[in-house]
């Protein structure tokens, strides 16, 4: 039996899009998906050699532009190439985040101040500078955890309150979950297995064009069940 070819649509045809943190997992998912469905991705990592591999494996359509959320000067240089180039953003994609397990007790000043400077501080700034380039009827997407809504241990300051994956097959989190501790959580999640990229980056999609014209201000959970039980 031959394998059914997905019939890609395309929603964001000639929209303009930034994903932060779009070098890698659910960020670079999402911009081959958005790019798909015919948008033109502008794409951030703080590391120079996977932003390169990234606009390669993208191909066409995209600019990558180093940067780190919690460098406000960072933001103001991706802003100001977006509006060089095209002039306006239709939809933004705040994805950029990070976690370090530490337990409570553990937590030193250092660890909570990298935490909350890319997925607090640079989140809201990477919002707030996207405004003045926006047009009637963008999107605006976040990327928060299903951590804020079920507590997990040793992820006291990750935990922030919206996308919302559970635990998603990306090489950061094999780079950072021991093989017991994946099985684990794989064991907690209703559908028995890890999420893929992908699948989250087609909730994106969704939330990104037309389709949800009627939606705003949810959080919309793509975890597997993990959060529902």
């Amino acid at each position: 039996m031959k394998a059914q070819t997905e019939l890609i649509p395309k929603r964001l045809d000639g929209k303009i899009a930034v994903i932060t943190g779009g070098n890698s997992g659910i960020g670079l998912a999402t911009a081959q998906r958005f790019v798909q469905e015919g948008a033109y991705v502008f794409i951030t990592g703080r590391r120079q050699n996977e932003l390169d591999k990234a606009v390669k494996q993208i191909g066409k359509n995209v600019t990558g532009v180093q940067g780190d959320v919690s460098n406000l000067s960072d933001l103001d240089r991706l802003y100001a190439t977006v509006k060089q180039q095209k002039g306006r953003i239709d939809i933004l994609f705040a994805n950029a985040g990070l976690w370090e397990f530490t337990p409570l007790e553990g937590i030193t000043e250092a660890h909570f101040d990298k935490i909350f400077s890319v997925n607090v501080k640079g989140l809201l700034f990477t919002v707030q500078k996207a405004l003045p380039l926006f047009q009637e009827g963008g999107s605006i997407i976040l990327t928060g955890s299903g951590s804020a809504s079920k507590g997990f241990g040793a992820l006291s300051v990750y935990s922030v309150n919206v996308i919302s994956p559970g635990p998603i097959d990306t090489l950061a989190f094999r780079l950072t979950v021991s093989e017991q501790l994946m099985k684990n959580l794989v064991s907690t999640v209703p559908l028995g297995r890890m999420g893929d990229p992908g699948e989250v980056a087609k909730a994106v999609a969704f939330l990104a064009s037309d389709d949800s014209s009627y939606i705003t201000g949810i959080e919309l959970f793509v975890d597997g069940g993990i959060a529902q039980i």
